[in-house]
């Protein structure tokens, strides 16, 4: 791991102190871990306690909800207080947050809880987490477009793509590793790590120098979401999100009906092709993001195709291997997708809006997440396979879309 950022940060040849950005590296290392834990047992441990499909998506989806609303607020008060006291609330939030959804899952499996109670008490359990864990990316992206210039803010992005990629290889493999000890440990170890980062975070992290300098005379800046600047990627990166959590929701199920597998294997099976996934994004970053300077357009008109064949296969696929595969090639493209959108956000916008347009950038994948989940659940439940043929046909146009975006771009005007 050490040897993979230290690769990594070389390549990108940011014009700023090495010490603050390893240090955030790690730490969104471990974010990714704790975050992405979740999705290799949720879906099991949801049917484990009497949840459907539907319900255990739309736990997902409220938090989400309230990540997407809370996130652009989060952006903007680390403008004014600082990215790094931002971070550290949002994961002792994660940390507090988390270990009562664990403590619910508990009662509920225990027989203190039926299934309509502790849905409810999930609900809001997960709903309150998120107010606090919104906090987390906002300040982090922000953070970086601080230590980063214009020339090496698409590597930089990149970079902490590459390090939450990182943390989602072990997550979901580590996830599913320890759900052979019961289904919960992942998420009980999940606090501790979160728990651990925050003083890393603390003890290890300056704060950034132009976090409140920027806006010490002018106050934090307000952006919409239809600001013409930033429309067209908040577009993207919403449809984009939409994708990922309708695969990252659902595939659990699929595995296990179509695999016929126990909801410890199935937590098992899919934490592994999950970590599969987040390899080849982790491989997108390093071997190709890092190593060519393209504009965030031509990135995302490059990734593109490979989510829409992705998902294709999807659609089609009957077998493990097929599904695994077309997991692998979905990783590969977001992996690329995602820095592109989240770099191109910033570069739009000037200095003293970054902590805003993180925010608003950083509930793009909230927004997604509370969409996906909802229409997966709904589409799983009609036909296991139209979730992904949604998706499919929702991404031709969004290519499109984006090939368009990129030839005004070119030609010098707006979208």
């Amino acid at each position: 791991m050490v040897a993979i950022l230290s690769s990594t940060l070389k390549r990108a040849s940011f014009p700023v102190d090495k010490h603050k950005k390893t240090v955030l590296l790690f730490a969104i290392v471990a974010l990714g871990f704790s975050f992405s834990v979740l999705f290799a047992v949720l879906g099991p441990l949801g049917r484990e306690i009497g949840l459907t499909e539907f319900q255990i998506s739309s736990i997902l989806a409220a938090s989400s909800l309230t990540m997407f609303l809370a996130s652009p607020r989060w952006g903007r008060v680390s403008d004014r207080v600082g990215r790094k006291r931002i971070m550290i609330i949002g994961l002792l939030g994660y940390v507090v947050g988390n270990l009562l959804f664990t403590s619910i899952f508990k009662l509920a499996m225990l027989g203190v809880l039926i299934p309509i109670a502790a849905y409810f008490a999930l609900m809001s359990a997960r709903t309150l987490n998120a107010i606090l864990m919104s906090a987390i990316m906002p300040s982090a992206n922000a953070y970086m477009a601080d230590i980063t210039d214009e020339s090496s803010r698409t590597k930089g992005m990149g970079a902490v793509g590459a390090a939450n990629n990182m943390g989602a290889i072990i997550g979901p493999a580590g996830g599913g590793l320890l759900a052979g000890i019961t289904l919960l440990t992942p998420l009980w170890v999940a606090s501790g790590v979160a728990l651990i980062t925050a003083g890393f975070v603390y003890f290890f992290l300056p704060e950034s120098p132009s976090s409140t300098r920027a806006t010490q005379d002018i106050g934090s800046p307000k952006l919409s979401y239809f600001d013409s600047r930033i429309l067209p990627y908040i577009i993207v990166g919403v449809l984009m999100f939409v994708g990922t959590a309708i695969v990252q929701q659902t595939l659990p199920f699929r595995f296990q009906d179509t695999l016929n597998l126990s909801a410890q294997e199935t937590a098992q099976t899919f934490g592994m092709a999950m970590g599969l996934s987040a390899a080849c994004s982790l491989a997108s970053q390093l071997l190709i993001m890092q190593r060519f300077s393209l504009t965030p357009y031509a990135w995302l008109c490059l990734s593109l195709p490979f989510l829409i064949g992705a998902y294709f296969v999807l659609a089609i696929a009957e077998t493990q291997l097929l599904m695994v595969l077309a997991m692998m090639v979905q990783g590969a493209g977001m992996g690329i997708a995602a820095p592109a959108f989240t770099a191109g956000s910033s570069l739009a916008v000037r200095a003293e809006e970054q902590g805003a347009v993180a925010g608003l950038a950083s509930s793009c994948g909230p927004l997604g997440f509370t969409l996906g989940p909802l229409i997966g659940g709904f589409f799983y439940q009609v036909e296991p396979d139209l979730p992904y043929w949604f998706t499919f046909w929702i991404y031709l146009p969004l290519f499109l879309f984006v090939l368009r975006a990129w030839y005004l771009s070119r030609e010098g005007r707006t979208s």
